[in-house]
């Protein structure tokens, strides 16, 4: 029997009708927590039409295998992507979301991936074969990011030193902001050229 879909609600915010991105959350960081929140500002921004997708995961994610889990996420981006009928053009996602990182190279979207799980094989193959524009943002501290990896792909890599998996220094909430401030100005230098079709 097939999982349930996991979309419980899109959202959705006007701009350019024919420049549609995509922003796709993680396990537990939806699109209202800092990173993605201001991700959807710097595509306003611009001009954008911006697509949230929130899900709430199947009960039994946890015991889902690697293969499962990428075909999951594949699926609910896929079916979003198709939903926008060809004005889609940019992804942004969080760690799980980058699970989708096939599909954006398969349909040469460009993407952002913030924490992206270049631990996971199929991830970093995706990677090596998106032609799209491409942004990987990690921090060193995150087990599930991998620099050497992300600089083999030859995409555009921002690497913050000490921050988590959440993109955050812990115990330090005044260097966290800073970081959020780090990365959503290199977003803005990534979405601009985008958003005038360079």
């Amino acid at each position: 029997m097939p999982d349930p879909s996991p979309l419980a609600v899109r959202t959705r915010f006007e701009g350019a009708p024919d420049r549609v991105a995509l922003v796709v959350p993680g396990v537990a960081y939806t699109p209202a927590r800092p990173l993605l929140h201001f991700a959807r500002s710097v595509l306003l921004r611009h001009g954008w039409t911006v697509q949230e997708l929130w899900w709430q995961l199947p009960r039994d994610f946890p015991t889902f295998g690697p293969e499962r889990r990428i075909a999951w996420v594949e699926r609910e981006v896929a079916e979003a992507v198709d939903a926008e009928r060809g004005a889609c053009r940019l992804l942004i996602g969080k760690s799980l979301a980058s699970l989708a990182s096939g599909v954006a190279a398969d349909r040469n979207l460009a993407a952002a991936w913030l924490t992206p799980v270049l631990t996971d094989e199929p991830v970093a193959r995706a990677l090596h074969r998106a032609e799209a524009p491409t942004l990987l943002v990690g921090g060193s501290a995150d087990k599930l990011w991998d620099r050497s990896i992300a600089e083999s792909t030859g995409h555009e890599v921002l690497e913050v030193p000490a921050a988590d998996h959440g993109l955050e220094l812990p115990d330090d909430p005044l260097g966290s902001i800073d970081v959020l401030r780090q990365v959503t100005a290199r977003l803005d230098h990534f979405v601009a050229p985008l958003a005038a079709g360079v």
